[in-house]
């Protein structure tokens, strides 16, 4: 099982990305992490569709680990 949390921002993504990673979680790629459960989570900006439309954007983000939205929007603009 692997669950989506959209986020409006970066704090939120920061958010939710320490907080999933508390007590034993690990990161993984791409936005992804899996929780000291066992459980996969993928935490992502809500806009996150419209900028991987972008082939620099999905590039930067195949090198991120927890996702920058700044960094993506300026990979979306090049």
């Amino acid at each position: 099982i692997s669950l989506l949390v959209r986020c409006d921002s970066q704090e939120e993504v920061d958010y939710y990305w320490d907080k999933l990673l508390a007590g034993g979680g690990s990161e993984v790629q791409c936005g992804w992490l899996k929780d000291k459960f066992g459980l996969f989570w993928q935490v992502v900006p809500a806009q996150i569709s419209d900028l991987i439309k972008h082939p620099k954007a999905m590039e930067a983000m195949m090198q991120m680990k927890k996702l920058d939205i700044a960094e993506l929007e300026r990979a979306a603009k090049q």
